[in-house]
């Protein structure tokens, strides 16, 4: 039967080349979105096209949408529950761990705008938008952000010795939330398929990189991670 693992050589050896996979892929991407590389904006214009028909014509689906995006899987959303996670592994003694979470954060955050900002990518614009976002499209900071919370709260329920049952559900409402906004921001028109994808990668980046230098017990933390 599956266990979870404890903090670990073979973890962090696992996590080291994910993180270097995911983010060259978040580079080639990058620099694709960068030069407009033809086959992957046709792409992009296809998908956002066929789903914007799809939303003008379905009012409520467009409100159920509004509604997780903005509200159930919000970027704030996600970034209180971290917060509220940090705290608990604050309070609890694991210290050490709670400031690498909350640094992961910040730092995401702060590498999803310097990319926003650097790349300057205009998001798709309609004659009868469904809905409006500000900033530049690349990446999805909805996506990135899910893509952290929902990583970095998997990887503490591993530390933490969870019951397989328990962590299973956790990554079953990962895999739904990520997939779920990805979805939300594709439907509402505000964001090419690109965008999510490097959301994605970046997030993964970020995630795998926290947990490849997580030094575990050796590093102060004495007793084993707190159950959340």
């Amino acid at each position: 039967m599956y266990s979870p693992p404890r903090p670990s050589r073979a973890t962090r050896r696992r996590a080291l080349p994910a993180g270097i996979v995911c983010g060259a892929l978040s580079a080639v991407l990058l620099a694709l979105v960068a030069v407009g590389w033809t086959p992957l904006m046709s792409l992009d214009r296809t998908v956002a096209e066929a789903l914007h028909r799809s939303a003008v014509a379905a009012p409520g689906a467009v409100r159920v949408n509004r509604v997780l995006t903005d509200w159930v899987w919000d970027p704030w959303t996600m970034r209180a529950l971290i917060a509220v996670v940090v705290i608990a592994l604050w309070r609890r003694g694991a210290r050490v761990l709670a400031v690498r979470t909350a640094v992961t954060c910040v730092a995401a955050s702060l590498l999803q705008q310097g990319i926003k900002a650097a790349v300057g990518r205009e998001r798709p614009r309609w004659p009868d938008p469904v809905d409006s976002a500000q900033y530049a499209a690349f990446p999805s900071g909805h996506v990135m952000t899910a893509t952290v919370s929902c990583g970095l709260l998997l990887w503490l329920l591993r530390l933490s010795g969870a019951a397989p049952a328990l962590w299973w559900a956790g990554a079953a409402v990962a895999v739904v939330t990520v997939t779920g906004v990805s979805f939300t921001r594709l439907y509402l028109g505000v964001h090419w398929l690109s965008d999510v994808l490097g959301g994605f990668l970046l997030g993964a980046t970020a995630v795998a990189f926290c947990a490849a230098g997580h030094p575990g017990r050796r590093a102060g933390l004495g007793k084993a991670v707190p159950r959340l």
